[in-house]
């Protein structure tokens, strides 16, 4: 068997930044490592309804000495940020729980960004195909149409790759498709990559996305 290495962890501090930033002691890092695991379990939790509706890619964390900053990347921010009520009432509950548990009192602040180009994110690609084959849409059909509409985007490459008990196969297996160049082991390369699972009625399937969009010198 090849060695696979994490096309995100092998960029990290290269191409890619880190999805937490802080500086800790080394006695109190594991208390604060904990602490950001927490976070993302609870965030996952509450903001599960709007991970579809507003295409949520990703939370950031950045910490300073008294405040405690959470960015939520999504591709349609206006789903998540409305000036309702009980939006706001989300909000302000949601901040509640963090500092619940936070050790100490600091300062915290959402924002949600926008995502540039929803078609580069691999997230979102893995997402949308995991929906269809829960939907019972037969597996190659889901892959060539999400293929295609990677191909207009107009990406410098991809590969897609479904695996478990396709279209309910005794046997499990792997099929995967790829289009175009995907530079796994070019440091400069951008390559968005993500795993993902689609729970249908013959079990679980594996999806694993990668999507190179540009090369930065």
């Amino acid at each position: 068997m090849g060695q696979k290495t994490h096309p995100n962890g092998f960029r990290i501090g290269i191409t890619k930044n880190h999805n937490s930033t802080w500086f800790e002691d080394y006695g109190n890092y594991k208390n604060i490592l904990h602490e950001d695991y927490q976070i993302r379990q609870l965030f996952e939790q509450e903001w599960q309804p709007f991970y579809t509706k507003a295409g949520i890619v990703k939370l950031e964390i950045k910490r300073k000495i008294n405040q405690l900053e959470l960015l939520i990347h999504a591709a349609r921010p206006k789903a998540i940020s409305s000036n309702s009520g009980e939006d706001e009432s989300k909000f302000v509950n949601f901040r509640n729980q963090v500092q619940k548990i936070l050790s100490s009192q600091k300062q915290i602040r959402l924002k949600v960004n926008q995502v540039d180009k929803v078609e580069n994110e691999s997230l979102l690609i893995a997402r949308a195909l995991s929906d269809q084959l829960e939907k019972r849409v037969a597996f190659r059909r889901a892959v060539r149409q999400t293929s295609q509409r990677l191909q207009k985007s107009g990406v410098n490459g991809f590969k897609i790759q479904v695996s478990g008990r396709l279209n309910g196969a005794e046997m499990a297996r792997i099929e995967w498709i790829r289009e175009g160049r995907v530079p796994l082991q070019t440091l400069r390369a951008d390559i968005s990559y993500t795993s993902y699972s689609a729970h249908t009625i013959y079990g679980v399937l594996g999806i694993k996305v990668w999507i190179f969009n540009k090369e930065i010198i």
